[in-house]
């Protein structure tokens, strides 16, 4: 059996997430009649307290669509050089939105709201409009760290104060709700939009969520229109989100609590030069110079062990629900066995 730990992606419906997607009732979600998906987008909007939600195949789909919706052309966006809508977004900020993008060099993949003072440009026709700040929550590439309900009420006094809109790429939210003292609601009065992903470690097999008022989430469906990301009979899937809401959020502890062992493992390997601090269920780690990548990867896949490099000599882990404690335990052997 592959022990998969690419990603939270990666995740199979569980069985009562199946009979839930067997059971759904369906229509068409174009004419907004279908009924599972208008129950997720109202249990979603609900739960962070904004007038409404969209549904749609993915968070890159959600972010970008924020970002259009947010923005016009020569506008600028403020985000962490280690952002999804930075790293893994194919550039699409430029693309669909035409606006530029100011990267900051965070700690652990944040932003303060002094860095955000900094990036705002002056107002000159030579600058384009600082606009948009995008703060990611848990960080990914910075290893699954998180923003504390402090931290994100600062930043967004910070954008009200300076009239920038603020998306939370919210991707991992739950991750880190489960780590701070902190309720939906709350994390949803501080952002004018936010997105949500389904099938990260919330184990869903399809969709994202972009949640804010009823004119911002009318001009977004607008948008997810022309780009292609409207669904029929999409409530199969919204079924399994619901499933997934109701049952997989509490359990977001035991990913955690996995990573934490594999971090313990990892430290004591020769092979490991660096772990970054393991928050959430994500592990980032730097090999030794002498030991590649490429090597250790195989390494790891000859034992049935699943992994990705996500930077020079940089490999990283991913927990999900699909990883039971034996197996991390069999990734602990493995790792203290490597040379």
């Amino acid at each position: 059996m592959i022990i998969n730990l690419l990603s939270d992606t990666v995740t199979k419906p569980t069985p009562g997430m199946l009979e839930a997607m067997f059971k759904a009732e369906v229509g068409d979600d174009v004419f907004n009649q279908d009924p599972t998906v208008n129950k997720l987008q109202s249990k979603v909007s609900n739960l962070f307290k904004k007038e409404a939600a969209l549904f749609c195949p993915s968070g890159t789909m959600t972010n970008q669509l924020a970002i259009k919706a947010h923005t016009n052309p020569l506008d600028e966006m403020i985000c962490d050089q280690t952002s999804h809508v930075y790293q893994y977004e194919n550039g699409g900020y430029s693309f669909h939105s035409g606006i530029s993008i100011r990267l900051i060099h965070g700690i652990n993949g944040k932003l303060t709201p002094e860095d955000i003072r900094k990036a705002i440009n002056p107002h000159a026709e030579w600058y384009p409009h600082s606009k948009l700040v995008v703060i990611e929550n848990t960080c990914n590439k910075a290893g699954g760290g998180y923003y504390t309900l402090e931290e994100m009420a600062a930043i967004s006094e910070t954008c009200k104060k300076h009239h920038l809109k603020l998306h939370l790429d919210g991707a991992r939210i739950f991750n880190a709700l489960t780590e701070i003292d902190a309720s939906t609601q709350e994390v949803g009065a501080l952002f004018d939009s936010i997105s949500i992903c389904l099938s990260k470690g919330l184990g869903a097999p399809v969709g994202s969520l972009l949640i804010g008022n009823n004119d911002f989430i009318f001009q977004a469906r607008r948008f997810r229109k022309v780009m292609g990301g409207a669904m029929r009979q999409s409530g199969y899937l919204a079924a399994a989100g619901i499933y997934a809401l109701d049952h997989h959020i509490d359990r977001l502890t035991i990913d955690h609590q996995h990573a934490k062992k594999i971090e313990q493992a990892l430290l004591s390997s020769p092979l490991i030069k660096e772990v970054l601090p393991v928050y959430t269920n994500i592990i980032v780690f730097k090999l030794q110079p002498e030991v590649t990548a490429k090597v250790f990867i195989q390494q790891l896949a000859n034992q049935q062990i699943s992994a990705i490099d996500i930077g020079e000599n940089t490999i990283r882990f991913v927990l999900h629900l699909d990883i039971t404690s034996a197996m991390v335990s069999t990734v602990c052997s493995v790792l203290k066995a490597l040379r």
